[in-house]
């Protein structure tokens, strides 16, 4: 089987977690409320603003901080980042078959 490519950045992040003995905070309802969180901080430095006048360096610190607590809410209830993301895309598939989805925002039970 394929090594997970996510395993690395996961061993590191639990690491440094558990140096700090943070581990203690990170039940999943925590976390998930951190991805929230951070995913708000992210759509913050939007607005009001271009895309382009973002300010990329604080993009990639708060994109940082969502993938980062997304990892720590699959390891804890085991699931494989990549293996989930493979799932999600072929039900998307599914609700979205390219002859009815291509070229439209609309939301899969919109589609005619």
């Amino acid at each position: 089987m394929e090594m997970d490519p996510f395993a690395s950045l996961t061993t590191r992040l639990v690491e440094f977690r558990n140096e700090r003995d943070w581990g203690q905070f990170h039940n999943a309802k925590d976390l998930a409320l951190a991805v929230s969180i951070e995913a708000a901080e992210l759509n913050e430095l939007f607005l009001w603003k271009k895309p382009e006048e973002v300010n990329l360096e604080k993009v990639k610190e708060e994109l940082a901080d969502v993938f980062c607590y997304c990892l720590l809410l699959a390891e804890k209830y085991e699931l494989s980042i990549e293996q989930i993301i493979h799932d999600k895309i072929d039900l998307n598939a599914k609700k979205y078959p390219v002859e009815k989805a291509r070229g439209t925002a609309k939301k899969y039970n919109e589609l005619e």
